[in-house]
């Protein structure tokens, strides 16, 4: 079994205690120290990886929507990517944006294969929809208000704030320009704006 994966399996995958953790930058947590030695064999070195990183794949996957269910299968392949890749990684360049990449492309590519997967199922007739009591209005949590945006949006998001990258650092990561991600920033707190004001308005005009 490939190291990273295999202390990825060997340590277990708490995801309550992967999220408690902040975000990680670079120059705090020595990740691009750990990926040169990793690179060179060092198996303290891919250990201490994989316990700093996997909480972050982890936010990043659940702020996307990924079920819990869906959220090992998706780390444990972005290791087993990560390991076959290791050699282009560029000591000299930033850590994150690297992973990110990686770790962006193995979960896009990890929920075609499902909705592949889902599409050649056969489909039940749908039950009859039964009218239900409205429950009272409660704020929407952070995870519900990120659901609402459009992928691209959120992604960007999530890496910006969830994961304390850079502008640049974001769009290293999604192949994208420091321009374009700026407007998918711009554009995803207006919405969220829009959407936190709609919901305040609403329970005002209740009182």
């Amino acid at each position: 079994m490939r190291p990273a994966l295999q202390l990825h399996k060997q340590q277990g995958y708490n995801l309550k205690e992967k999220m408690q953790r902040g975000p990680l930058q670079d120059g705090q947590c020595g990740i691009r120290e750990q990926l040169r030695l990793y690179q060179k064999g060092d198996v303290a070195a891919a250990t201490e990886l994989v316990r700093t990183v996997s909480p972050m794949f982890v936010r990043f996957c659940l702020a996307q929507g990924d079920s819990r269910e869906d959220i090992d299968d998706i780390v444990q392949e972005i290791w087993l990517r990560i390991h076959r890749a290791r050699h282009t990684f560029r000591p000299q360049a930033a850590a994150e944006p690297w992973l990110y990449a990686i770790a962006r492309h193995t979960r896009l590519d990890f929920r075609r294969r499902r909705q592949h997967h889902r599409s050649r199922e056969i489909q039940m007739d749908p039950l009859p929809e039964m009218s239900a009591p409205a429950a009272p209005e409660t704020p929407r949590p952070l995870a519900e208000l990120l659901a609402a945006l459009p992928s691209g949006q959120r992604e960007v998001i999530t890496m910006l704030k969830g994961c304390g990258m850079t502008l640049e650092e974001v769009a290293r990561a999604t192949g994208s320009t420091i321009g374009a991600v700026k407007q998918k920033a711009h554009r995803a707190y207006e919405r969220l704006r829009a959407t936190c004001d709609g919901a305040l308005l609403g329970r005002t005009n209740d009182l």
